[in-house]
């Protein structure tokens, strides 16, 4: 004999973990047999809905259903015929037959009808099934596990047959309170957190086991989400972009799809705390893309400035442009350097700023020929000095020009993100307001019902 209490807390564990509870009996539904099944009458000490410190069974009883299994009661060995005062009936009608409450008001009666109350009320999606025997030979029935199929009863083939599409076509996932599906890794998180909870006395909590869920679920999904993005970056990013705004519309469409990540596998984010982790993540990861970006450009621009601009300062050295006449072939090299320079593509954001520099590193050498230069009078060398002044100014304003244009598209790209989050968010908390709706319409509905059929009964 097994421990009756064991047995209860294994039933309370299916409940709790099933989308479909196939409660197995035999011979036929009666009397015995909804008392075997008292159980059922234990789930308001063995589940709790809410994790409130003052317990009210019947609003907690009342939200079971929302996240009780459908219920199908399978009968072996049957061996009544399925008539109702000498009319077939189907098997589900059986079923609701059988679980009609007795009438009358003595407690022999009321404990009788405990057990179909608590079915009809716990669970309102019911099923029966019902098989004749697998075969007449007693013989095999001591090893039915090994007897052929073939050798088995065609009608019990058929009941099996019908059983097994049932469950495989009508089956559900398992869901929680407010639509949250259970996985195959929630289950083995809820599985623990319950079995820890009974094996310390405690009462087995939805309401925590989901708050305890969501803190490691949400925190998963910050990582997938993050990973997502990160992967996506990099496969679509080449760098150096050509611009900032490439790598920011990149950017943009990653963060979209890593937010859809998290949204996807997360559920009870309160206060969004998750959402704003995942946030400063893709945020972070965007700045050292950023980073990178910049790094790469300099180092590219640096390198074919270098050997655009090789032959010109191999005559600086060798005292090419130190002869009278000198500071006009100088400024023609440099310029055919410059305009060489500019046709490379894909240099980068860094590009503009790695050629001023590069430009500031020759105004001592352009200084210095142009002082040397005997062709030129004083007045035209002081004209020289004023033009490469003010083109080194108007590069400076160029400069500074596209510096804010990148930062004003930082600040686009800062804001779209957060309206990104801000409609994903929306857009989920609608559809989980919805569900909410629906789940509470049919538990009223179901309350309703239940309430019109014992009224009618008794």
């Amino acid at each position: 004999m097994g421990d009756p209490k064991n047995d209860s807390w294994i039933f309370a564990l299916a409940v709790l973990l099933s989308s479909t509870l196939v409660y197995n009996s035999l011979g036929t539904i009666n009397h015995q047999a909804l008392e075997q099944l008292h159980y059922v009458t234990e789930l308001t000490q063995l589940i709790r809905a809410r994790s409130s410190s003052v317990s009210d069974e019947v609003e907690d009883s009342t939200d079971f259903v929302s996240f009780f299994p459908d219920f199908v009661w399978t009968v072996r060995d049957f061996t009544l015929e399925l008539k109702l005062n000498g009319s077939p009936i189907t098997e589900d009608e059986y079923l609701e037959n059988a679980l009609k409450l007795i009438p009358g008001k003595n407690p022999r009666i009321e404990n009788s009808n405990l057990p179909r109350t608590c079915i009809r009320y716990f669970f309102p999606k019911r099923k029966c099934f019902v098989f004749d025997r697998p075969t007449s030979d007693k013989n095999l029935l001591a090893h039915i596990e090994e007897v052929p199929e073939d050798q088995l009863e065609s009608n019990f083939k058929k009941q099996s047959k019908q059983f097994c599409n049932y469950i495989f076509t009508c089956g559900k996932t398992k869901t929680l309170r407010h639509g949250i599906i259970v996985t195959g890794n929630r289950l083995g998180c809820l599985v623990e957190m319950y079995v820890n909870a009974i094996n310390s006395g405690a009462v087995p909590c939805l309401e925590n086991a989901v708050t305890t869920l969501a803190e490691r679920e949400n925190a998963a999904a910050v990582e997938k989400a993050a990973a997502h993005y990160m992967a996506q970056m990099a496969e679509r990013v080449m760098l150096p972009a050509d611009t900032l705004q490439e790598l920011l519309d990149v950017h943009t469409v990653c963060e979209k799809e890593a937010i859809e990540v998290f949204m996807e596998h997360s559920f009870k984010d309160e206060n969004q705390n998750f959402q704003k982790n995942l946030a400063e993540a893709i945020e972070k990861m965007k700045e050292d893309f950023l980073l990178q970006n910049e790094d790469a450009s300099v180092k590219y621009s640096q390198a074919e400035l270098t050997r655009l601009s090789k032959s010109l300062m191999e005559n600086i050295s060798g005292g090419t442009f130190s002869v009278p006449g000198g500071h006009k072939l100088y400024l023609e090299a440099r310029k055919k350097v410059e305009k060489e320079y500019a046709l490379v593509p894909r240099k980068g954001v860094k590009a503009k700023e790695v050629l001023q520099s590069f430009l500031q590193s020759q105004a001592a050498t352009e200084k210095s020929i142009l002082q040397a230069d005997q062709a030129l009078t004083d007045g035209q060398k002081a004209l020289a000095a004023e033009e490469a002044k003010r083109e080194a100014a108007e590069k400076e304003r160029e400069l500074l020009r596209q510096k804010e244009k990148e930062q004003q598209q930082k600040m686009e790209a800062q804001e779209k993100s957060f309206r990104e989050n801000i409609a994903q968010l929306q857009e989920k908390m609608e559809r989980e307001k919805q569900e909410i709706l629906s789940e509470q319409e049919n538990m009223l509905k179901h309350k309703l019902e239940v309430s019109l059929v014992v009224c009618g009964q008794c």
